[in-house]
């Protein structure tokens, strides 16, 4: 009996490696699947030493959470090239914003995540099992995109906390997903914050996913990604009146950056 279910496991796991060879889709739905379960359960493995270790909702979470997502790379075969991980070393808080591309951004963040560094998301977020979970008890921040007046009140909230628990918050500037090998036209809240805290803006790009990451085409095999922390861009001085030519100046930087991580020419 033992036997004949051995068999039976062998021949279903020899029929799952033909069809992830033979056909796309088939390797992407089983990559992502993987993915998703990985998360589930290291996300609760991660809740309980949380717990454990910090007692509960706090930021320095994030170094346990950090230690296990730097861990996934190795089932997909992705590589990290980091560069300018000295910008981080600013005294004081700081707005650290950055490209965001897929699912996958979870582990490009924990790959250079500095300490006392907390996130903005989506209120979403929490209602996503035991990752939820993971992310409330590492202190993220999270919004409601669908009421402006509300994300400006929580981004009100984030300036006090910097100041008195003096941490970074890292944010998404585009506010969503884009796995196009550009950007999209950044969101003007987390400038706002920086220049409201009078606190820098570290500006923080990875290379185009697209080279082993594409939903539209399937695609999902192992690959490089480049991650590059630019230098600081200071906000002391400056007033809601220069948030969009910061948001701008932003903008442009990391969209050369981008491109030239990426391999892609400039477009000027």
């Amino acid at each position: 009996m033992e036997l004949g279910w051995l068999l039976c496991g062998t021949a279903v796991l020899l029929l799952l490696h033909v069809l992830m060879e033979l056909s796309p889709s088939v390797n992407f739905a089983m990559r992502i699947g993987f993915y998703c379960v990985l998360c589930l359960v290291s996300s609760a493995l991660a809740a309980a030493a949380c717990l454990l270790v910090n007692g509960g909702r706090t930021v320095k979470n994030m170094r346990i959470i950090k230690a296990v997502v730097k861990t996934f790379k190795y089932f997909f075969g992705l590589r990290f090239e980091v560069k300018g991980l000295e910008n981080f070393q600013v005294e004081g808080p700081a707005v650290i914003v950055s490209n965001h591309q897929s699912i996958l951004d979870m582990m490009g963040l924990m790959e250079v995540l500095p300490d006392n560094c907390v996130q903005v998301g989506k209120k979403e977020l929490m209602y996503t099992g035991t990752v939820g979970l993971i992310i409330y008890l590492g202190g993220v921040i999270f919004i409601n995109r669908k009421s402006t007046s509300s994300a400006k009140i929580v981004m009100g909230e984030v300036a006090k906390t910097m100041a008195a628990d003096n941490v970074k918050v890292w944010v998404y500037p585009e506010g969503t997903r884009n796995c196009t090998g550009d950007l999209l036209p950044f969101k003007k809240g987390a400038f706002h914050l920086a220049v409201q805290a009078q606190v820098p803006v570290i500006p923080v790009v990875y290379s185009s996913f697209t080279t082993f990451y594409n939903p539209k085409t399937n695609l999902f095999t192992s690959g490089k990604i480049k991650v590059e922390i630019l230098p600081p861009i200071e906000t002391k001085g400056l007033t809601s009146d220069d948030v969009t030519d910061l948001t701008d100046r932003c903008f442009h930087i990391m969209r050369e950056t981008l491109f030239r991580l990426s391999g892609r020419p400039s477009e000027g």
